[in-house]
């Protein structure tokens, strides 16, 4: 998947986010590259992911950081997993396995991990973490839990969590309009992710404008460029009438944002 990443200067803290980074600039690549440079598991730059080093620590904590992401042209373009790549997100679940009291957040994100592996093959699908607390949770703060486990917003990942955030399309988008006015582009950008698979999204938002604005104005983080990516490969699945796509009918035509705003 891409280039190979130099993780042998500073302390791991230090490297840790521009690992991160880079890893996640990779994978946004790939979610557009075209397809004749990735079926091989080769990244744009044609260097592949097999170079990469399943047995560093670094690599491997950025993995677990990503969560599901780290297959994310897997999962949404049906591109093959690299050996290397699939070796490390194992090691990251078998490195960072969450307590009992651990924080939902980080339960659900691990079990994101888990499915993401148990639908490339990597087998441990786990059991599913409590998801009421999503119920509980105030719309205008909704979009932060939620962004930070976008990456189980996917086609064909069923669970707890997702049917919950069904529940709430209109507070999820009041949050996210919340978010992109605080110019939290993180958490706009992973809330938009959600919104472009839930039925029941007003259709008055105008998400393809929101995710536009969202990347225009948040799209050097590369984790915010890999959600955008996502969600707009999410929108066209659904737009084909692809299995997974998440909204009825087609969904909402672009739009102001004027009516979930006029809500916040």
């Amino acid at each position: 998947m891409g280039e190979t990443t130099d993780t042998t200067s500073g302390s791991p803290a230090t490297r840790l986010p521009d690992v991160v980074q880079e890893t996640a600039a990779e994978i946004a690549r790939l979610l557009i590259a075209e397809r004749t440079a990735a079926e091989d598991g080769r990244g744009p730059s044609g260097t592949g992911a097999d170079a990469r080093d399943p047995d560093d620590p670094l690599l491997v904590a950025a993995f677990r950081v990503l969560g599901a992401d780290a297959l994310a042209p897997a999962l949404l373009r049906g591109l093959p997993v690299p050996t290397a790549d699939l070796a490390l997100a194992q090691a990251a679940r078998a490195a960072y396995v969450p307590a009992a009291d651990t924080a939902p957040v980080t339960a659900w994100s691990h079990w994101g991990l888990c499915a993401a592996l148990d639908r490339v093959g990597g087998g441990g699908l786990a059991p599913q973490p409590d998801a009421a607390w999503v119920a509980r949770e105030p719309w205008t703060s909704l979009a932060h839990p939620l962004a930070r486990l976008s990456a189980l917003a996917l086609p064909g990942v069923h669970c707890a969590l997702r049917e919950e955030a069904a529940r709430r399309p209109v507070d999820l988008a009041r949050s996210f309009v919340r978010a992109v006015r605080r110019r939290d582009w993180p958490q706009a950008a992973g809330a938009a992710r959600w919104l472009a698979l839930l039925p029941g999204v007003p259709p008055t938002l105008g998400l393809d404008a929101g995710l536009a604005f969202v990347e225009q104005l948040g799209g050097a983080d590369a984790r915010v460029l890999l959600q955008v990516r996502a969600a707009r490969l999410l929108r066209a699945a659904r737009d084909d009438g692809a299995p997974g796509g998440g909204f009825p009918d087609g969904g909402p035509p672009d739009g102001g944002p004027a009516a979930a705003r006029s809500r916040a």
